[in-house]
């Protein structure tokens, strides 16, 4: 018997909130039995490395990470190496605690620190082979990037689908957080029709104050969405606070509209509320479609439950 589109809608969207994956600074990742308590069992959980970040600090969170049973992803900015032999030794230190993912971004530095200007050096350089690294993220823009040419973002994404092929890699999509679905589905729709064929997961910001959050964006290059979010009038409704519903109930009517379509999952940027992010996806989990659209409250629960293993 055909489901109707609000139940394909429905099942879609608690797909993607059972699916999700978190960006966590390391300093922020709690004791693993904090953390088992706010994720279900197998989440995938990004690590960013900030600018004066210590590897030693990556490789620690990656440790609690696993042993709450999560998947540690942890962040490798290609400009911030000095040299091949740190390369090795960073990547040695992941392999000895269990990690086997990894997701490459190019860093914030004007000059790079080594011989690693981007991704696609980090990929030439064949350590990361060399050390059993084969499932790597890799990040993309819907709204472009400020300081790299759209055709020059587009050259390096064909590379490293080039490099997956030859080198048996499993790579997957990770976007630059959004505040609308409509840049990040018109550049998937972009993609698609030019052959990528790699899962994609779209980025969006966890709840959070509205007044940090555009300065994460501005910081970020999210200009334009900056902008369309300080002219949204329904802010003071909100009491000053980001809701991610609105934008992960759009995505569930998108993938509910194309079954056959590609893998396309969400990632959560926490900016340090880890607790109200799990709590929003706990909640969404297990919300029926009415409750989401409608924003409405719903009791915390436990979600110590075991999920889909999702980069």
């Amino acid at each position: 018997m055909p489901t109707s589109p609000e139940t394909r809608t429905g099942a879609a969207l608690r797909e993607l909130a059972r699916g999700a994956s978190v960006e966590v600074l390391a300093g922020q990742l709690p004791p693993p039995e904090v953390l088992a308590d706010h994720l279900p069992r197998g989440s995938a959980i990004y690590l960013p490395f900030p600018p004066k970040g210590r590897w030693a600090d990556t490789v620690a969170a990656c440790e609690r990470a696993l042993a709450a049973g999560m998947e540690p992803v942890p962040h490798l900015p290609a400009r911030s190496v000095r040299s091949p032999q740190e390369l090795d030794d960073r990547l040695a230190a992941l392999a000895g605690t269990g990690v086997v993912s990894l997701m490459l971004v190019a860093g914030d530095g004007a000059t790079p620190a080594g011989p690693y200007p981007d991704t696609p050096a980090l990929l030439d350089s064949g350590l990361l082979a060399r050390r059993g690294f084969r499932r790597l993220g890799i990040a993309s823009y819907p709204e472009g990037h400020p300081l790299v040419a759209q055709a020059d973002l587009d050259a390096a994404l064909r590379r490293k689908m080039e490099y997956a092929r030859s080198a048996g890699a499993k790579l997957w999509i990770v976007t630059q957080f959004v505040f609308s679905p409509a840049p990040a589905l018109a550049w998937l729709a972009r993609i698609r029709e030019a052959g990528c064929t790699l899962p994609v997961r779209i980025g969006a910001p966890g709840p959070v104050a509205v007044s940090a959050l555009i300065g994460y964006a501005v910081r970020s290059g999210v200009v334009a969405s900056a902008r369309a979010l300080m002219r949204k009038p329904g802010l003071a409704r909100l009491a000053g606070r980001w809701s991610p519903t609105p934008m992960a109930l759009t995505l569930a009517r998108h993938l509910a509209a194309h079954e056959d379509a590609l893998p396309v999952d969400i990632h959560l940027f926490t900016f340090g509320g880890l607790a109200d992010t799990a709590r929003w996806l706990s909640n969404l989990a297990g919300a029926d479609l009415r409750g989401a659209a409608g924003g409405g409250h719903e009791q915390r629960r436990s979600v110590n439950s075991d999920s889909h293993e999702k980069p």
